[in-house]
């Protein structure tokens, strides 16, 4: 089974993805990592801050696809057009981004509100791509079962591969992943078809791989996030050891901090990855107040330690 890394806004950047692989990477493990979206500017001019995310050189030793969040086809084709330039084979489409500052501008799920739109889209993208695009997606906006039209319009197209997601637009990431659903629809994709959604322990892994052996990938996101070793041990690796997450944990900071310019931008990054990593640590639930409240770098480096002196779970 193929296992990917899962594009998460804010936190999946090159910083995350280098640091990963160098504490956590394991052969196969992930196969590929999905960068964050971009959204291809509207006047065709690149923004080099933006684009430097996905230097080759930036990115050295990991396979990484880029991800495109669009709702007008003519200038998706375009994006994808520079990134095959850069040497990206695969490009991925976001059909699945929940938030409500992207739905709002008909982009992310916002595209499934209206099959049409969405078929123009892909018609204008793969008239002019010439490449493997692939797609993530959601079930639709409001119902699971609106996705029998939606896959109608995948079918149509030549997807490398159907990223699903089996979660509705309004629903966020509340409730469960609806693998009824999911398992409901399967046997119509004709595309290959990984499956992304709640997938937290090597357990989950196994049960989606023997209930669904056809997949061509499991993707995981917040998962990996809150375990950077899950997918190492589901290869048979070793779970992550103090030492690991300190030597990770510190690369993250201080090159946040680097990238930033200051330690008080890179706190605020790094709280995003504690959201999910702290769960690892016995004893830390408490420190959680006292982690969001830090502003400072050296307040934060604190509260760090005290996490750290809390392994292991």
């Amino acid at each position: 089974m193929n296992y990917y890394a899962a594009p998460m806004e804010g936190l999946t950047d090159r910083i995350w993805r280098q640091a990963h692989q160098r504490w956590f990477g394991a052969p196969e493990a992930p196969v590929r990592y999905y960068a964050p979206f971009l959204s291809p500017p509207e006047n065709r001019v690149l923004i080099k801050k933006k684009m430097a995310e996905l230097e080759p050189a930036a990115n050295p030793g990991v396979q990484v696809i880029p991800q495109l969040l669009a709702k007008d086809g003519e200038l998706a084709a375009w994006m994808i057009g520079e990134l095959r330039r850069m040497g990206y084979t695969e490009v991925n489409l976001n059909f699945g981004c929940p938030s409500g500052t992207v739905t709002a501008k008909g982009k992310g799920s916002g595209m499934l509100r209206d099959p049409q739109k969405l078929d123009a889209f892909l018609d204008a993208v793969f008239s002019q791509a010439g490449g493997p695009v692939s797609v993530k997606t959601r079930l639709g906006v409001a119902r699971a079962e609106e996705f029998g039209e939606i896959l109608n319009v995948y079918n149509k197209y030549p997807l490398c591969e159907l990223t699903i997601h089996p979660r509705v637009m309004k629903q966020l990431y509340r409730g469960q992943a609806d693998r009824e659903a999911f398992a409901a629809y399967l046997p119509a994709c004709t595309a290959p078809v990984c499956y992304n959604g709640d997938v937290t322990t090597v357990d989950d892994l196994r049960a989606l791989e023997a209930a669904f052996p056809g997949l061509s990938g499991i993707m995981v996101g917040r998962g990996l996030i809150a375990d950077p070793a899950l997918l190492r041990k589901a290869v048979g690796g070793p779970a992550a050891s103090r030492e690991e997450l300190r030597g990770y944990h510190d690369e993250l900071y201080h090159s946040y901090t680097e990238a930033f310019g200051m330690a008080s931008c890179a706190v605020s990054r790094m709280k995003a990855h504690w959201f999910y990593l702290i769960h690892l640590f016995k004893g830390a639930d408490a420190l959680e107040k006292p982690l969001r409240k830090a502003r400072e770098g050296w307040e934060y480096e604190t509260v760090v330690n005290q996490i750290f002196a809390c392994w292991p779970k």
